[in-house]
């Protein structure tokens, strides 16, 4: 007789996302054989993050380097209610959003996906939801960027806010649940979006085969209404000529590449949506530690840290002779012009400026700061070096202007000034991190002034600013390049119109204005609004 064997089951650390508890200080005995499993212990001097395997200490890898967490799709359940909000956000974003030009349609197709991810999430936690007052913040970020483009006309502008929102709406939704990454914080809702395809698409499959027949009614009623639509529309538009105006305003031409257009909107919309609320209902992913180990060789950090800082300063010592000598001292030193001086000393600044933030970062990172006199030599040596900076971010600043003054403004001069002074906010906040030497915040608070540095450029409103600043240097008897004041947006032409004489006025007034076209109501823009009341002379 064949005698049954029970067996045990096996040890839940072989199941996906299942932890066994290891005692502190204590090596597992579970887990592949010959190779002791890695535990995570506070350092020395309360230190937390070090790992230690077989009893070496190995660094924690780099914020930028962390792989990008493994799909989730087979584990993570799909809530009732994501699909149809990704459906009536696909819908609104295809009937509102003007891909071709900035309008309010943006906004409102934000508004709809926000609403749809934050009802989906709250619907599928039982009403508590994942969001916080920070990830509220984040939100009002992307929409406030989103709704520059019902404001300026700048195409070039309205490109870096749309990306700025994709950054911004990306870490509402991450919130507090992860760092795994600064790379993937910031772009998380469109890499889920990738991968929800699958998790999306069993949802679909398992909602078209259910036996209830709600699909088959939910179709019916679509075509039904679709029909009718079809039939009492026209007939209305043509009892009446202001309810056809109406219509036309409202419906657009559907030609096929309206379809199309509509068709990809749809698509992209709905997946932002499917990524967000994958990403809210997948587990946690766990978090990376405020302090990760440190090593032992301070030696390598002082030194170098050391000299730079000594060299800094002999810098700033030589900058403050040039300011109570003048430029004229540094020219007849020098032997250059005063454009050649702003010129070429400016783009070496900025090029060290980012390379003495990358190293700050590094020493934030990797530096010990176990003992207290690790701690002291960090913010010592941090301290100086971020002070220091700022002091070379102010003299690129100044040199970028005085090359302005005499060449002339144009956008790429200021968006590099609005990234140096942005480079400044950034060492101000690492003067704020030697506080407490925490520095985990520090990466999110970047992009959080930067997000909102470009959004106030967008609110001063940029083209309008260098448009100005040239016209005040022709004012002053200087030469004013009025084929790049043409190639600009709507966004110029009540300072061109205002402040240029006729003919000119009218001849750059034509360019701007120039292939204009009427704007449908989601793509309602308040620059161009303005600028088909201005009237135009003989050129």
């Amino acid at each position: 007789m064949r005698t049954r064997v029970e067996t045990m089951p096996k040890s839940r650390i072989d199941e996906p996302g299942a932890e066994k508890p290891v005692p502190r200080g204590k090596r597992s005995a579970a887990g592949v054989r010959g190779v002791e499993a890695v535990s995570a212990e506070p350092g020395p001097g309360g230190a937390a993050g070090e790992a230690r395997a077989g009893g070496v200490a190995v660094a924690a890898p780099p914020v930028l380097m962390r792989p990008i967490p493994p799909p989730r799709s087979a584990i993570v359940p799909l809530p009732p209610a994501v699909l149809p909000a990704a459906g009536l956000a696909g819908v609104a974003a295809a009937l509102v959003l003007p891909v071709d030009r900035p309008g309010i349609g943006w906004l409102l197709a934000g508004l709809a996906i926000a609403f749809a991810v934050f009802v989906a999430d709250r619907r599928s936690s039982d009403g508590a939801g994942s969001f916080t007052w920070g990830s509220a913040g984040w939100v009002f970020l992307t929409l406030a960027l989103l709704g520059m483009g019902a404001l300026r006309a700048s195409e070039w502008l309205f490109v870096l806010c749309v990306l700025g929102a994709v950054v911004t709406g990306s870490l509402a939704v991450v919130g507090k649940r992860t760092v795994n990454s600064v790379l993937y914080d910031m772009f998380a809702v469109p890499l889920e979006a990738l991968r929800a395809v699958p998790w999306a698409g069993r949802g679909v499959g398992r909602f078209a085969a259910r036996r209830d027949g709600v699909a088959r009614r939910i179709g019916l009623a679509v075509l039904a209404t679709a029909a009718i639509v079809a039939v009492f529309v026209p007939l209305l538009a043509s009892a009446d000529a202001v309810f056809a105006d109406v219509v036309n305003a409202v419906v657009p031409d559907l030609s096929l590449d309206v379809l199309v257009r509509w068709c990809c909107v749809f698509a992209v919309a709905a997946l932002l949506v499917a990524g967000a609320c994958y990403f809210l209902a997948a587990p946690a992913h766990r978090a990376e530690t405020d302090r990760p180990y440190r090593t032992k060789y301070g030696l390598e950090w002082t030194v170098p840290l050391t000299v730079l800082v000594l060299l800094f300063s002999v810098f700033v010592g030589v900058r403050l002779v040039v300011l109570f000598g003048g430029t004229g001292y540094v020219l007849r030193t020098s032997n250059l012009t005063s454009a050649e001086y702003a010129r070429g000393g400016f783009w070496q600044l900025c090029a060290v400026t980012v390379l003495t933030l990358a190293i700050v970062a590094a020493a934030l990172r990797w530096a010990p700061n176990v003992t207290k006199a690790d701690r002291l030599r960090q913010r010592v040596l941090l301290g100086a070096l971020s002070a220091l900076s700022l002091v070379l971010a102010g003299s690129a600043l100044s040199r970028m202007w005085t090359y302005q003054e005499a060449y002339g403004f144009t956008v790429l001069r200021l968006l590099v000034e609005v990234c140096e002074l942005w480079f400044g906010a950034v060492f101000v906040l690492v003067l704020a991190s030697l506080v407490k030497l925490r520095s985990a915040w520090l990466p999110r608070a970047a992009i959080g002034t930067a997000a909102a540095a470009l959004l106030v450029l967008a609110v001063l409103d940029p083209e309008r600013l260098i448009a100005d600043a040239n016209l005040d240097r022709a004012a002053a008897g200087k030469p004013l390049d009025h084929r790049y004041l043409a190639g600009f947006s709507t966004d110029v032409v009540p300072v061109v119109s205002a402040r240029l004489p006729e003919p000119l006025r009218t001849c750059v007034l034509r360019q701007v204005l120039a292939g204009d076209a009427p704007d449908g109501w989601p793509a309602w823009n308040l620059s161009r609004a303005n600028a088909r009341d201005v009237t135009l002379g003989n050129c």
